[in-house]
This record gives C-alpha cells, structure tokens and sequence, in this order.
C-alpha cells in the first residue's frame, strides 16, 4: 500500500493538479479581450431601496405633495398622492451629482460612481425581480451572475471559492437559487456565508473537522478520491463532478478561509474607516476575499427582504443605510489606498425601486412606498468606470424610466464587458440549445465606460 499523501502533496494534486481530476474549468481562463476589471463586489439591498430617496431627486413631488401624480403607472397595491422624499439631497463632488443624506459618505466618492437611474426590471414582485436581476431571467432557473463569471473566468485562487455570498442573520428570499450554477457544473454555484458569525467555524459550517485530524483527513480524502474516481468512470454525471470538488475545496479551505475571515489581523484604523457592526465587517472580509483572489462577493443586507419599506419609509430607510454607507465609503476608500479600485468592480442596488407616491391601507397613508420596476437607480464604481457620471432618467416624478431606458440585460452586458467577456459570446450548451446569461438581449452601456 502506498504511504499516505503528505499535506503539499495533497495540495499539489487537489490544486494545481485539477485537470487530472477533469477539473481544469476551474483554472483562470483568458477573456475574450483586455479586461478593465478583475473581480466585482455587489452591495444588494434586498427588498428595493427607493430611488427617489437615494440616488434619484424629484423636486416636483413637493410642488405635487398631496396631489395625484399625472406619470401614475399600475401599482401591485393602492398608492395615493405624491408623497416628497423627507430626506436631504445635497450636490457632491466636481460632478455636482446629487445625493440623498442617507449616503452621505458614500457620496463623497461620487466623482468615482456612475449613476444609472433609468434602470428596469419586469414586474413588481420581489421573486421574480430578484431572479432577473441575479440571474438574468425572472421565471426560469438559470445560472446567476457570479456563476458567469467564475464559469467564464475561471479561478484566480484554488483554495477559496471563486463566488461567495453573503447574508447576516439567514439567507434572502429564494435562497441559494439566488447564487444558484443551475445547468452550469455545480462548482461555480456560490458559496453562502452567514456573517452575523465572528468565528471562522460559525462562518462556514463544517469548516474544520472536530473528528479527525490533518493527517486523518488526508488519508480518508485520498480514498474518497479513489473511490469517486473509480465510480465516474463508469458514469457521466456532473454531481458527481461538483461533489468531488466539493470536497476537496473545503479541505484546502481550511487554512485560507480561516485567513481571509478573521478581521482581527486587520490594523485598528482599518477596522474603524469600517465602523462596527454585522455590515462593518462582512465588507471588510469581502475586501479581504477579493484581494485573495475570490471573483465575485455579493454582500446583502440582511434575511428577507429588509428594504421593503411599505411603511414609515423615513425611520427606515435612514436605519438601513446608517447599517452600510459607512462601509460602502470606507471600502472605496480601502480599495483606492490599495490600488485595487482601479480593477475591482463595484455594483450597489436592489431588484427594483419603490414609487414616488404614497402608499394606502384602507385608504390611509402608511407613509411608505409601493414596489416600482418602472424605474430605479443602480450605480457602478472601479474597474473601467467613468466616475461622475449619470446615465439616463426617470420621469419628472421617478415613476419610470424615461431617457435610456436600461434593462437587466445592459447591466450584464456591460459587467461582462468590463471583465473582459463578450456577454454574446460566453454560452453553456444545455437542452439542446446555448444559453447565455444575458439570453438574446442586452447591450453594453457605453456612455458609463472609462
């Protein structure tokens, strides 16, 4: 019988020796053309933030405040009057973009954002936004973006997952579908952290073995190796594909994911540009995991869907963005200092937006919004990105989408782009036809482009 693998062997054959596994599709892969970004981080506000009092400012619904709205577009619920945004905007920057209070801080870096606020999804519903908006269909199960991407692009670090997810306290709405690789190998699904967890064993379940030790692991691998290979052999079966890896990234996890997660080798003043709390510190790991060679980060709010404010928008709003404006604007700070803004994608935005009219509970005002797809604001930052710039416009009440009209599809476009992939070009061959994330729409948004 052989003698057990030594730990560096293991690592050698698991990592750097993937394709005698059939794993080589995880490897780094070339783009189509030079890429301006490396990797993205997506702040998802799950729920829909309002854009009209966020990124957006409609000073026309205090001369209309009580007063119908002449744009009023069919609502899932009864919304009344014009109800004004009760918060401040302020021009920031040279750009003179303006910005809501509620990210303040983060408008401090709005000569380095591109505001999109003509976006729009297909329906008013959160499921099938969220869907579209992660994974570029609203009804049938198809690959997300960071599942593209790490499909597209490969993996820049063998030891951590190319695609991670994170969400305090539980997961979204549609859950892991949310990250899911659907028809794509089943290694490129997200992996999902639970960040409310400070320790790295809380973090990601099962990350160490309390039943056997280093040198156990290695031999019980081995076989498990062994045995999975032998049994593939005689099957084509892609779950048996992505179980092996499976396995065998959480073992090499082991030691670069307890790296990468403890914040506390962080310098204090670090971790105080970041502030304190649950958001605080998922976007600090998250800058941590990028500069680690993870392509995609995806940090949400929190379980549910916690800016679906249908009610008191005001204490909120102002609550959930006192959560992550901080972060935001120290993470775009951290990444500048770093070098990293430069090749580092960042996306912030939710499925849709929220109406610019008040909504009703038997026929009383709840001083809160509706859900809106008509139009909403996302805004891009980094990697190939002309900061200071605003593209397109919702009417004069921010109901819908007026001028360049964007839909979901332009917005994978154009990230596809930045990363160096024709979003026309990268297909996965399945049920008899080649599917692509952006399906037979999109195109890539050209005037936000460096």
């Amino acid at each position: 019988m052989p003698p057990p693998l030594t730990r560096r062997d293991f690592l050698a054959r698991s990592g750097m020796g993937l394709a005698a596994l059939g794993l080589a599709d995880l490897q780094a892969s070339k783009p189509h053309h030079a890429p301006k970004a490396k990797r993205v981080i997506h702040f998802f506000l799950n729920g829909g933030p309002s854009h009209v009092d966020t990124f957006d400012p409609k000073p026309a619904l205090a001369r209309y405040a009580g007063k119908p709205v002449p744009s009023h577009r069919i609502t899932e619920r009864k919304t009344g009057a014009a109800f004004p945004s009760p918060f401040k905007f302020e021009r920031r920057g040279q750009s003179g973009i303006e910005v809501s209070e509620l990210f303040a801080k983060t408008a401090a870096h709005i000569d380095d954002i591109a505001v999109i606020r003509s976006m729009q999804a297909q329906v008013p519903n959160h499921e099938p936004s969220l869907m579209l908006m992660n994974c570029g269909d609203s009804i049938q199960p198809r690959p997300s973006l960071g599942a593209w991407l790490t499909y597209g692009l490969g993996s820049e670090n063998s030891n951590l997952p190319g695609f991670i997810a994170m969400c305090p306290g539980g997961m979204p709405i549609k859950g892991a579908e949310n990250w899911q690789a659907a028809f794509l190998p089943g290694a490129f699904q997200g992996t999902y952290v639970d960040s409310k967890h400070e320790a790295v064993d809380r973090l990601i379940e099962n990350i160490r073995s309390p039943h056997a030790d280093t040198s156990v692991q290695l031999r019980q691998l081995e076989l498990l190796r062994r045995i999975n290979a032998a049994h593939k052999a005689e099957r084509s079966d892609p779950r048996l594909e992505a179980r092996i890896q499976s396995f065998e990234l959480a073992f090499r996890m082991q030691m670069e994911a307890a790296d990468a997660f403890d914040v506390s080798q962080e310098p204090e003043h670090i971790r105080k540009m970041y502030g304190e709390g649950v958001h605080a510190r998922q976007t600090l790991i998250a800058r941590r995991l990028l500069e680690r060679g993870v392509r995609m980060v995806q940090l949400w709010h929190g379980a549910g869907q916690p800016w679906d404010n249908h009610d008191n928008i005001e204490t909120n709003h102002r609550k959930l963005s006192n959560d992550i404006d901080q972060p935001i604007a120290a993470l775009l700070s951290d990444l500048k200092q770093r070098g990293m803004l430069e090749d580092t994608l960042v996306l912030w935005g939710g499925e849709f937006g929220r109406t610019p009219t008040v909504e009703l509970a038997g026929g009383k005002s709840k001083l809160g919004r509706d859900h809106n797809h008509y139009g909403f604001s996302v805004w891009m930052a980094g990697g190939g990105i002309k900061g200071g710039t605003v593209h397109g416009s919702t009417d004069e009440f921010g109901f819908a989408a007026q001028e360049n009209p964007t839909s979901i599809h332009d917005l994978h476009a154009t990230i596809l782009h930045l990363l160096g992939i024709n979003h026309e070009e990268l297909t996965y061959r399945y049920a008899g036809r080649d599917f692509r994330l952006t399906d037979v729409y999109g195109d890539v948004i050209r005037p936000i482009l460096a």
